[in-house]
């Protein structure tokens, strides 16, 4: 799950600038961590506990987890954050990529297919309970534990497109002059799908969906937590990612690595 936040870490100074190349200093004095690394934290957490892992449960989690972290760079969005204050929280209906942005550690956790795809319901659910909403979180998801079977580029984007319907044959030089901020999981997912599929390695998927502007600390989270998973990350990044984290989001992302091992 680091793959999502180098994503979020390197795209959050690009957020709302529309930024359209590859040529820029990966990390940055104006970096930080966003809303998005600290949601997938939270469904780190909730992975690692005891017990069904419902969407309830996980509601608790993310509450809990984001009420610590009221004021993160660039804000939640404005339903989410009325639902992280809320004392009877409910799903919205939403369709945002947010669903898509928390769920990396689902696509790490599950050695089935079938658990995978119902974990990131329950993900989505607790509040991106529209079809759209589901189906970002699933793509995301498949994704990951497609690459981590060893599927080759174009089987996933194959099965991808056969799941979810996503036109995935394009390229990010076809995306990026028209492509614009989308904060939907149907205009962000597959374009971040895309350029990983695009990409050489896991540093040239983050510079790629960093050039396609847009929503940028989420798509390029995406893409991220992908490339993870197919590449994986050169340690000299994955160090400098872990240093803008907190002590407890590093303690909960090691806990982690140690419970994915266990399956190994």
């Amino acid at each position: 799950m680091l793959g999502a936040i180098i994503g979020d870490i390197v795209g959050s100074r690009f957020e709302f600038k529309m930024f359209k190349s590859k040529e820029f200093e990966l990390f940055h004095a104006d970096c930080d961590y966003t809303d998005d690394s600290i949601c997938t934290m939270s469904t780190a957490e909730w992975l690692l506990c005891d017990g069904e892992r419902t969407s309830e449960e996980y509601g608790v989690v993310l509450q809990r987890i984001c009420r610590q972290f009221p004021h993160p760079m660039g804000g939640y969005g404005l339903s989410f954050a009325k639902w992280v204050k809320s004392d009877a929280p409910a799903p919205y209906g939403s369709y945002g990529n947010g669903s898509a942005m928390r769920v990396a550690p689902v696509g790490w956790a599950f050695d089935s297919f079938e658990e995978t795809m119902e974990m990131a319901k329950r993900c989505a659910a607790v509040t991106h309970n529209h079809r759209e909403g589901i189906k970002g979180a699933q793509a995301v998801a498949a994704a990951i534990y497609w690459a981590r079977q060893g599927e080759s580029k174009p089987t996933i984007r194959q099965k991808l497109e056969e799941l979810t319907g996503y036109n995935l044959n394009r390229s990010c030089d076809d995306i990026r002059p028209h492509y614009h901020f989308d904060e939907t999981c149907q205009g962000t997912v597959p374009e971040a799908i895309i350029s990983f599929l695009d990409s050489e390695d896991f540093e040239d998927a983050i510079r790629l969906a960093i050039s396609l502007g847009g929503d940028s600390d989420t798509l390029t989270c995406i893409t991220g937590s992908i490339a993870e998973a197919y590449y994986g990350i050169p340690t000299a990044i994955s160090d400098k990612a872990l240093s803008y984290l907190p002590a407890s989001f590093r303690d909960l992302y090691d806990d982690f690595v140690a419970s994915i091992a266990a399956l190994d």
